[in-house]
């Protein structure tokens, strides 16, 4: 009888273990994708400021930068090792395989927005800040680390 009460609990605790991981699995991959849609969002934003379809507003242009800034800093720690699969995620093998050169990019993403946080003044520099973002950073990553829709 305690045989069979030991390996009911131990059932239990290989269950209860499993769930916690599928849940922090989803935790990481629902939290990078709130922070990308967020940045598509943004992005949307600037690209229709920057064709004209909307006027520029300096106020707007800063917060864009600062949800790209958010995004920098926290999206590095958003993939952990049992994010890999799971929800929606797009997230390519290769950011596990060169999790360095991920990490690096995201720093340098972090760099290009502090920069132009504080060059941003008008809607010419907003157009060079961001286009050399969307290409190299964005661009750049997402050709590499995310996996294209099927």
């Amino acid at each position: 009888m305690r045989i069979a009460s030991a390996l009911a609990g131990a059932a239990v605790a290989v269950f209860a273990l499993g769930a916690t991981m599928v849940l922090a699995n989803q935790d990481a991959i629902e939290a990078r994708m709130t922070l990308m849609k967020a940045n598509g969002k943004e992005a949307k934003l600037a690209g229709q400021m920057i064709k004209g379809e909307k006027p520029f507003d300096l106020a707007a242009a800063k917060k864009i930068l600062a949800t790209f800034a958010e995004s920098a800093e926290k999206m590095p720690d958003l993939f952990p090792p049992d994010s890999k699969t799971g929800g929606d995620t797009r997230a390519a093998p290769k950011i596990w395989e060169d999790s360095l050169d991920f990490k690096a990019r995201f720093e340098k993403f972090a760099e290009n927005v502090k920069a132009a946080e504080a060059s941003v003044k008008d809607l010419a520099t907003f157009k060079a800040a961001v286009g050399k973002m969307g290409k190299q950073d964005c661009g750049g990553c997402h050709e590499l680390y995310r996996l294209k829709k099927s």
